[in-house]
């Protein structure tokens, strides 16, 4: 390539952009309609009575806490979706978090939805504070807390309060992050009991409403416990913790006055140590984000060049691609996203030819799929990034390594082990966009949740499992058929196809990004044309922390 700008060749008149533009955003639609329901949280009647303690709910609260005609970048949206239903439901797990600036800065924010019983915690709860707070300690975000929670919510208290990753940690993520000086900043806002009281106790500063109450057992709880009798804010009222155990710092006589109050604190805060990677003025991409629609095929059988899909990424479509002619299956290259530098691996979804490094004949390698290859090169790409401090930017779109007897031949699994390596042993920020098919072991190669992202967004294409649909639907409808044989069973033509579709539902259900998003396997589902947006609210998280370790990676395999 004599230029690095990405010369476009869509043609935005044909029939499968006009087709993969449709479906997607009929995707779009459906996705967004669901976030809206999310969004109403426990519903009408509990943010009515929410208003009627003279509350905002979790959402209005945010919405005043950030900077006026700002966003706010919601993570976890879909966390518990379609979970707990026995229990009426969780929506987004009864918290919300995400990120926003307040006075110009960066922070993290985690809130109680008090409209979702009561802000109780769930399993899914925990595991999303905890999240939230694992990201502002990789990235040296400062993090408010919302509280208006009524504690663990007890029917299953054995899934919220024992274990590494369930409640206990969330207090022992607040003694590591205040140690590690990164700003935490509390407001009590409603309920804040039993072991929920520590985390206020822990933060940097507190703030307390009027009405609101912060004790580690309520008044019943303390009447069955010692036979004493005394109300809610003799126990541990605002007032009660302002003048008498001297808990709280700031008083405040309502939601409003208790926000202003944190949005001052928040711009008296001293500045982090600048960045270690490059930033430069932003540019916007060549070409209109809307386009990735048209471009982008989430049909497995078609292909698509990711390298158009970058040109509307990336700043002025700038794109210097990496040994652009060897292992042509992974494209690699540099480039800036919101004026940081980072280094993109991508899966090449186009089938592509190449020469037989055994034999000297021309083969055909199948886009999607990481071959010996491919693999060495982008280990060798992620070790140049570490050594040049760029941020890795990983777009999936991955079937798997390529298998048979020429692949094990030319070390394809020794190639692996080496991207595996360099992967896991990284010390640059990286952040993965799931944008199609994620599967087996080349989830692993391009960064999966293993291999700790900072952050892993994915496509409502997205697809995220062991193998595609079909292939595990046609594997488990083969093995049950086998067991039902030995029973001494035969399946009927019609029984089979039954089976074989009800297996393959099953399956695809479990492949769909929202499944993977109520479980916090993914930060959040994002609009493809907005894949920008989202990496530069995570660029500027990463930014904050300028800690970069030294890059070893052990013994590899060459």
């Amino acid at each position: 390539m004599t230029s690095s700008v990405v010369e476009s060749q869509v043609d935005r008149s044909s029939s499968d952009y006009e087709k993969n533009t449709r479906r997607l955003i009929d995707l779009l639609t459906e996705i967004k309609n669901q976030e809206t329901d999310i969004h109403h949280g426990g519903g009408a009647k509990a943010i009515e009575s929410q208003h009627k303690k003279g509350r905002l709910t979790a959402r209005e609260r945010i919405a005043k806490l950030i900077d006026p005609g700002t966003l706010f970048f919601e993570l976890g949206v879909y966390a518990a979706h379609e979970m707990y239903e026995e229990w009426g439901g969780a929506p987004a797990a009864g918290t919300i978090t995400g990120l926003g600036h307040v006075c110009g800065r960066l922070v993290m924010v985690i809130a109680n939805d008090a409209t979702v019983k009561a802000g109780a915690f769930f399993p899914l709860t925990a595991k999303k504070v905890i999240r939230a707070q694992n990201i502002s300690i990789e990235n040296h975000i400062p993090t408010i807390y919302l509280v208006d929670s009524a504690g663990i919510f007890l029917p299953l208290q054995e899934d919220v309060f024992p274990d590494t990753d369930d409640f206990g940690r969330v207090f022992r993520n607040n003694a590591v992050m205040s140690a590690k000086g990164i700003p935490q900043i509390t407001a009590i806002m409603g309920m804040c009991v039993a072991g929920g009281a520590y985390l206020p106790v822990m933060c940097d500063h507190i703030l307390m409403t009027e009405g609101s109450g912060l004790f580690l057992a309520g008044p019943a709880l303390v009447q069955a416990a010692i036979g004493q009798k005394v109300s809610a804010e003799e126990l541990g009222g605002a007032k009660m913790h302002a003048e008498i155990s001297g808990t709280v710092d700031f008083r405040e006589p309502d939601d409003d006055s208790c926000l202003s109050r944190i949005r001052a604190l928040v711009d008296k805060m001293g500045h982090p140590l600048a960045a270690r990677f490059d930033y430069k003025e932003t540019e916007h991409p060549a070409y209109a984000a809307e386009e990735i629609y048209g471009i982008f095929s989430s049909d497995p059988g078609r292909q698509y060049e990711m390298r158009e899909i970058i040109a509307r990424i990336v700043d002025g479509s700038k794109f210097e691609e990496y040994r652009a002619e060897y292992g042509k299956t992974l494209t690699c290259g540099y480039a800036r996203i919101g004026g940081w530098a980072v280094g993109i691996v991508a899966n090449n979804k186009k089938h592509v030819s190449t020469i037989d490094p055994a034999s000297g004949e021309k083969r055909i390698e199948f886009g999607g799929v990481i071959y010996t290859e491919s693999a060495e090169k982008a280990a060798r790409f992620i070790m140049d990034c570490n050594q040049g401090l760029v941020p890795l930017i990983f777009l999936h779109d991955v079937n798997g390594f390529m298998v048979g007897k020429e692949a094990e031949r030319s070390g394809i699994i020794r190639a692996g082990a080496k991207l595996v390596n360099v992967l896991s042993n990284s010390v640059v920020p990286k952040i993965a966009v799931i944008c199609g098919g994620s599967f087996g072991a080349g989830h692993y190669a391009m960064c999966g949740k293993a291999f700790d992202p900072r952050f892993i967004f994915a496509w409502p294409t997205a697809r995220y499992a062991v193998m595609s649909g079909d292939a595990a639907a046609s594997t488990l409808v083969e093995i049950k058929i086998k067991q039902l044989e030995r029973a001494g069973k035969k399946l009927s033509e019609a029984e089979r196809n039954e089976l074989r579709e009800t297996t393959r539902a099953t399956y695809e259900r479990q492949t769909d990004p929202r499944y993977a998003a109520a479980r916090l396997w993914v930060d959040a589902i994002i609009d493809p044309a907005q894949t920008r947006e989202a990496l530069i609210w995570a660029l500027e998280a990463a930014a904050l922390n300028p800690e970069v370790k030294e890059f070893k990676t052990g013994v590899l395999q060459t």
